[in-house]
């Protein structure tokens, strides 16, 4: 999905050379390829075991890579940096690239966003509920397939949508999204599956621990070391946000 977006935004900004249509094209249409996915496929895989969902979505991504890569090669695209976003900022103690930094002000937007619409919403309030309890939801009369239907609909969005705001910063080629895929388990795995705070801490820590990395990469053991650490810290963290017993670190 991020690198779907990334082709469709892609696509647009080379017709239409708007970076905003870029954004609302790549989002959109993604949006739509996940909806129908979920309808199609998704939807007879949720009372099968987690395993079966993840294989499927695994070759459905395959299937996604080697169509883009049949239809615009294996070479790599490029898409501009807006004009008013082009050049460094001085920030008293280092240059930064404008860009890079309005993109970390686009992603605290949309983090908001999406807090706002999962904690301060009915529609929110019924994604938890139905996730939490499928059944009590359908009971109550709310038809939780569309509900989640809705949900993968928007997490497409989400992917697709940061698929083309990071094309600036790196090009795009049908395996771009193999590059995060670690990256990705790796912050689900710190912050719990359903945690929002850990979806954010786990994304912290991963990224500064991915920079330490890339920085001095003769650190590579530290880093498995520290990694470690942060295992066994997320692993004691972990259930008290959702109302379980605090584990020990020697546990």
């Amino acid at each position: 999905m991020f690198m779907l977006g990334g082709y469709a935004g892609w696509l647009a900004y080379t017709q239409t050379n708007s970076f905003i249509i870029a954004v609302l094209a790549g989002s959109i249409f993604v949006m739509l390829v996940g909806v129908v996915m979920e309808r199609l496929i998704i939807r007879h895989f949720y009372s099968r075991p987690h395993e079966d969902q993840l294989l499927v979505t695994f070759g459905l991504g395959i299937v996604f890579v080697e169509a883009v890569r049949f239809f615009f090669g294996s070479l790599s695209k490029a898409v501009s940096v807006p004009a008013g976003l082009v050049g460094v900022t001085p920030l008293g103690f280092m240059f930064y690239p404008t860009y890079r930094l309005a993109l970390l002000g686009i992603v605290v937007v949309a983090l908001i966003a999406l807090y706002l619409v999962l904690y301060r919403t009915r529609i929110g309030m019924v994604v938890r509920a139905g996730i939490e309890d499928s059944a009590m939801v359908d009971a109550l009369g709310i038809d939780v397939y569309k509900i989640f239907m809705l949900v993968f609909g928007i997490g497409a969005m989400a992917a697709g949508f940061a698929g083309i705001v990071n094309a600036p910063v790196v090009s795009i080629a049908p395996d771009v999204g193999e590059s995060i895929l670690v990256q990705t388990f790796v912050v689900v795995v710190i912050g719990g599956v359903g945690s929002f705070p850990g979806a954010v801490l786990g994304g912290l820590i991963a990224g500064d621990h991915q920079h330490h990395l890339d920085v001095q990469p003769g650190l590579l053991l530290r880093h498995v070391v520290r990694g470690h650490d942060v295992g066994v810290g997320a692993a004691a963290v972990w259930p008290a946000w959702h109302g379980g017993p605090r584990m020990s670190a020697s546990t």
